[in-house]
């Protein structure tokens, strides 16, 4: 009976020193691998409905149009005037052609330009787009549209071009007026 007694009062240690060094190592490699993201919205422009059609026919003569095709972008002014048919780029090697943002941009910035030098300040631009266009393709326009990298001072800057970005539906074929049978 005494050898129970001396074995039921001896206490047990706790040695958590491996649980420990495996807690240091094991929190920082989990911590670099964890992925942040980034969460950006996107501000769009619904059109007025309660707009009077006479202000309507004004405004739509006014508007900036960028209309997305699977095959080319057309920058249009005033809207169904086409100012620029961007096409396609096609790069050696790349599996299938895709619009040419950088060339979008460069029209965009000369229309803002020839505006400004009209006297119009422009902010708005309506993005049309087909039913089958992919998500990233409008988000790349939409990125483009809205402004462009530009150096100031020394430092590299995104300057404004049309922030204020309406989406639509493209019209249907080829509804368009050319610039030179516009009679500007």
């Amino acid at each position: 009976m005494m050898r129970r007694r001396r074995f039921a009062n001896k206490e047990a240690e706790l040695d958590i020193t491996s649980f420990m060094n495996l807690m240091i190592v094991l929190v920082p490699v989990l911590l670099m691998s964890m992925v942040f993201s980034q969460i950006t919205v996107l501000d769009l422009k619904l059109p007025d409905m309660a707009a009077s059609d006479d202000n309507k026919d004004q405004q739509q003569e006014k508007q900036l149009e960028l209309v997305i095709r699977d095959d080319y972008i057309d920058v249009n002014y005033p809207a169904g005037v086409r100012l620029k048919r961007i096409a396609q780029k096609t790069e050696e090697g790349a599996d299938k052609p895709g619009h040419d943002f950088k060339l979008l941009s460069l029209v965009l910035q000369e229309v803002k330009r020839q505006l400004r030098e009209k006297g119009i300040e422009k902010r708005d631009i309506l993005v049309l787009s087909e039913a089958d266009t992919s998500y990233q393709t409008i988000v790349s326009t939409m990125d483009t549209v809205r402004s462009f990298r530009a150096v100031v001072a020394a430092s590299e800057v995104n300057a404004e071009l049309f922030p204020d970005i309406s989406l639509g539906d493209a019209p249907e074929g080829e509804a368009l007026v050319s610039v030179g049978s516009a009679g500007r």
